[in-house]
């Protein structure tokens, strides 16, 4: 006849599995965390910058509007910003301060500088329209005007 078994000893407390996170496991979440935010955020701040020059771009085509208007009621271009109507020397949202410079006489040239926060573009810290008897050329490169 076989030996009669013995139950299993029962479990020690310190061996049951309790519920929760240790010390070490919350560490390295928070060091995967910070490590995954230490990449995202440099590129998140050139995302805003880059959409940010949309204030430029909106500012330098109503000051080519305005200056097309002028054009058509004068025969020539405004030779300062002073002179067109309704055209502040600064974009809607204050990012960058505008200037408009007399090429020719039927020529200019319109540069939005950055300024603030914005100026830590420096890809693009002056976007500028050239504009030669109707014909405008954007700079100081296609991507600056977000194309």
């Amino acid at each position: 006849m076989p030996a009669p078994r013995r139950p299993a000893p029962p479990a020690c407390p310190r061996a049951r599995h309790r519920g929760g996170f240790t010390l070490i496991e919350c560490t390295m979440v928070c060091a995967v965390a910070a490590v995954l935010a230490g990449l995202a955020f440099p590129s998140y701040r050139q995302q805003q910058l880059r959409m940010a020059r949309l204030d430029a771009v909106d500012a330098l085509t109503r000051l080519q509007a305005a200056q097309e208007r002028y054009r058509a009621a004068t025969g020539l271009y405004a030779p300062d910003l002073a002179t067109l109507r309704g055209i502040a020397d600064t974009s809607p949202q204050q990012r960058y301060h505008l200037d408009l410079a007399a090429t020719g006489p039927d020529s200019y040239r319109a540069t939005a500088q950055a300024r603030g926060d914005q100026a830590a573009d420096t890809d693009c810290a002056a976007i500028t329209l050239d504009v030669n008897q109707g014909y405008s050329r954007a700079g100081p490169r296609a991507g600056c005007w977000n194309r």
